[in-house]
C-alpha cells in the first residue's frame, strides 16, 4: 500500500520532506545566531553620550500626559522620544560572528541551505507520472 502524502501547498509526497527541511533550517540558524556576539552602545554627540538628549522629548512628553491625559503635544512627543531611543539602540549595535572552525561553518551553513532546498522541494509539485 503506497502512502500518499499531500499536505504541504497540496502537493504530493511534501510532509516528511518539508519536516526533515524545517529542522535542519531550524537547526543551521540556531547553530549560526549561536556564533554570533551582540554589544551596544549608544550615540555620541560631540564626543559625549547622548543618552540624556534623546531622553528629553519622551521626559517632557511624560511631563505632558501627566497634566493632560489628552494632550496631543504629549503623545507626540512620548511616541518621538521612544522612537529615538530605539532608533539610538538599534543603529549602534556591534555584530560580531565568533571564531570557529572551517568545519564548523560548512556545516552550519549546509543545514541552513540544505533545509531550504528541502523546503522549496516540498512545495513543488511532483512531476507527472505516465
Amino acid at each position: 500500500m503506497r502512502h500518499n502524502f499531500r499536505d504541504v501547498g497540496g502537493t504530493p509526497g511534501g510532509l516528511p520532506v518539508f519536516m526533515l527541511g524545517l529542522g535542519m533550517l531550524a537547526a543551521g540558524a540556531y547553530l549560526l545566531l549561536n556564533q554570533v556576539t551582540v554589544r551596544s552602545g549608544y550615540w555620541h554627540f560631540w564626543g559625549e553620550q547622548a543618552f540624556g538628549l534623546t531622553l528629553l522629548p519622551l521626559l517632557f512628553g511624560i511631563g505632558f500626559l501627566f497634566y493632560s491625559a489628552r494632550s496631543i503635544v504629549g503623545w507626540a512627543l512620548t511616541g518621538i522620544g521612544a522612537v529615538f531611543i530605539f532608533a539610538g539602540i538599534i543603529a549602534n549595535l556591534e555584530i560580531h560572528f565568533r571564531p570557529t572552525t572551517l568545519f564548523n561553518t560548512l556545516v552550519i551553513l549546509t543545514m541552513l541551505v540544505g533545509g531550504l532546498g528541502l523546503i522549496f522541494r516540498s512545495l513543488r509539485p511532483a512531476p507527472a507520472r505516465r
